[in-house]
């Protein structure tokens, strides 16, 4: 695929997500995907790693029993072959608690055969844990 072809999938898919559109989502993620969230699973219990495209489509169920998207919008993209890394301004609404959390993520995906193979997703997760929580983490 070209960076130009690339950009256009990514693009896509964080429309789709945004819109919670995950059979569309699905048809981006490769059969033998490798997916990390890096965040502590014991506050966010679909973080971690998962193997394969229904394990990926069960952990965003997880995030959508959870959390509303409040925004989702996409603010840098770049490619670089088969790579590609975004940047993005996120609000979601915990729904336990209706506190919206506000934080950026950055998100790392390879390509394999037209779709992803191999994502990694980074946020400050101290932030974001005290914001689900509800309060500041002595430490």
């Amino acid at each position: 695929m070209s960076d130009n072809a690339i950009r256009v999938v990514v693009r896509d898919l964080y429309d789709a997500y945004a819109r919670r559109d995950f059979a569309r989502v699905a048809t981006f993620l490769h059969d033998d995907i490798d997916w990390i969230i890096y965040a502590p699973v014991t506050v966010f219990p679909f973080a971690g790693a998962r193997r394969g495209r229904a394990a990926v489509l069960q952990a965003m169920d997880g995030i959508a029993e959870q959390y509303a998207i409040v925004s989702y919008t996409p603010e840098v993209i770049i490619v670089d072959g088969d790579r590609a890394a975004v940047m993005s301004d996120t609000a979601f609404r915990q729904r336990s608690t209706d506190r919206v959390l506000r934080f950026r993520i950055g998100n790392f995906h390879r390509f394999q055969d037209g779709k992803i193979i191999e994502f990694r997703e980074f946020l400050n997760s101290f932030d974001v844990v005290e914001q689900a929580l509800g309060h500041d983490i002595e430490v």
